[in-house]
């Protein structure tokens, strides 16, 4: 049962909750259908409400009841226990009035994880999920399975695998403003506060990654990665391995990240690129105004491609990064490198409370190169982030650009 602290009356439904409709039918059998479906919206779409003294207090019911095209919206609480599988074609799912706080403790769906995503187009919002624990160590806060699903808002705190996908090709996975946290002590196996299987496309933005466990913050196989404006620092207590793992290569786009590992890393790579072999036929790796972190007491590989595993060439753009701590960033990896500089913590406005940003009076402000190459790709940033998750627009094209992850 939920226990929410500041339940809400029961409100009644805009429609009677009692029909059935011929489409939410066919949604469901389809659903494991190749390929995200986009429906069109359903003016008969209903809001259902889950909480205390609503029609629906868990839920797995009101699962059970929304048609393609509803809502489910859960009032702020912790519900305890509580795990669904996601059968609809098209469903927003969203936390409203505060906190809403999906704790697994102990249960699973399917023996996958909290939320399980058979496909479809679905959109999670302003949700936590904690405690995913499954027997296989894979446990995880959304398990999305096929179609495209869109997370927003959204916290993972203390699962064995934040989010973890498929190995489908035409699923998709997008994710803004969220955290992924504390992954679990376990000797037993490697926890990854966010695993990405071989998809299609995957893309991250202005969300936090921090206090791994010797499994990594983020690691992706997807075809096309795209990491923009984040704060991916495992912070004092952290122990992860890398901080970004692409381990089969794809086209990868990564811009406007702080990207950090603690002296109590797992391994002396921050970004690793191809480890594993190339699984897909083009590779790219473009790094643009990062700005990496080691605390790590030897001296730091800050970004480790392997092209002798890849099997074919990589497409390496490397500008305008700032690699703070004893290592290097540039010696011995191919491709365009110009515009990197190495910083010390010091220079930055406040490092131990993780403000990475160089004070007006740097030597490096407006040391960066243009990150427009004819007839190579546009690496300018457009965002940056901003704590403790989010990110603010760049207006315009500074006059100067500055290297690292923020210019203003």
């Amino acid at each position: 049962m939920p226990v929410p602290p500041d339940a809400r009356p029961a409100t009644a439904h805009a429609r009677p909750p009692t029909r059935r409709r011929l489409l939410g039918t066919a949604g469901s059998l389809l659903a494991g259908w190749a390929g995200p479906i986009r429906a069109e919206p359903n003016p008969e779409a209903i809001t259902w409400r889950i909480g205390p003294g609503r029609l629906h207090t868990t839920l797995a019911a009101a699962l059970r009841q929304a048609h393609d095209g509803d809502t489910i919206e859960i009032d702020a609480g912790v519900y305890t226990g509580e795990v669904g599988v996601v059968t609809q074609r098209r469903l927003t799912l969203r936390g409203v009035g505060g906190s809403a706080v999906l704790d697994a403790q102990g249960r699973h769906a399917l023996g996958k994880g909290t939320l399980v995503v058979t496909g479809g187009d679905i959109m999670v919002e302003n949700l936590e999920f904690r405690g995913a624990r499954v027997p296989h160590h894979n446990g995880a806060g959304i398990r999305l399975d096929g179609g495209r699903l869109s997370v927003r808002r959204c916290r993972f705190i203390d699962n064995q695998m934040g989010i973890l996908t498929g190995n489908r090709p035409d699923i998709e996975l997008h994710i803004e403003d969220s955290l992924f946290a504390q992954a679990p002590r376990d000797t037993g196996a490697l926890h990854h506060l966010l695993y990405v299987g071989r998809i299609g496309r995957f893309s991250v933005r202005g969300s936090r990654f921090e206090n791994g466990w010797h499994g990594h913050l983020l690691k992706s196989r997807a075809q096309h990665s795209v990491i923009e404006y984040n704060l991916i620092h495992d912070g004092p207590l952290g122990s992860a391995s890398y901080e970004i793992d692409l381990p089969e290569g794809g086209l990868a786009r990564i811009i406007g990240n702080v990207i950090g590992q603690s002296r109590q890393t797992q391994n002396v790579a921050l970004l690793s690129f191809g480890a594993e072999g190339g699984h897909w036929p083009r590779h790219a790796l473009h790094l643009a105004h990062n700005t990496f972190v080691s605390d790590y007491p030897g001296i730091a590989r800050f970004v480790q491609i392997w092209t002798e595993r890849l099997g074919s060439l990589v497409d390496v753009q490397v500008i305008n990064n700032l690699a703070v701590g004893p290592g290097w960033l540039g010696p011995g990896l191919p491709g365009r490198h110009d515009g990197n500089w190495p910083a010390l913590s010091a220079w930055f406005t406040d490092a131990r409370a993780m403000d990475w940003r160089l004070p007006p009076g740097s030597v490096l402000r407006g040391a960066g190169v243009d990150p427009r190459r004819e007839p190579g790709p546009d690496l300018r940033p457009r965002a940056e982030f901003t704590w403790p998750t989010g990110t603010r627009a760049l207006d315009a094209d500074p006059v100067r650009w500055t290297p690292g992850a923020f210019q203003r």
